[in-house]
């Protein structure tokens, strides 16, 4: 895989991950005016985002697995930063709204 090749795949991790974590930050204002089902699909749709994100990392992860020598460099460091970031914070929206549809009774 060329330096190029492992510029688009750190792109594409960040592009999505920064998408779901846009996902996951509007949930949580829909949490705040207690409108769960609106959370709760705004969750999924950073979900699937991040599926995506992550499909291009384990393509990564094989490559390298394979024996595939590849170019690590800053900006793949940054896209994997990113996407754990959204990780957790679909993990806290998750827990939100458990708390929050909880306390509304719902």
């Amino acid at each position: 895989m060329t330096k190029d090749d492992m510029a688009m795949v750190a792109m594409e991790i960040v592009a999505y991950a920064g998408d779901a974590r846009t996902k996951y930050l509007e949930a949580m204002d829909a949490m705040g005016d207690e409108d769960f089902s609106k959370a709760e699909a705004l969750i999924k749709e950073g979900d699937d985002l991040i599926l995506d994100a992550h499909n291009q990392q384990t393509e990564l992860i094989t490559k390298e697995a394979a024996g595939e020598q590849l170019d690590i460099g800053f900006l793949t460091v940054h896209a994997q930063d990113h996407l754990m970031t959204a990780m957790l914070l679909s993990d806290m929206d998750k827990r939100f709204l458990k708390i929050l549809k909880k306390k509304a009774g719902k």
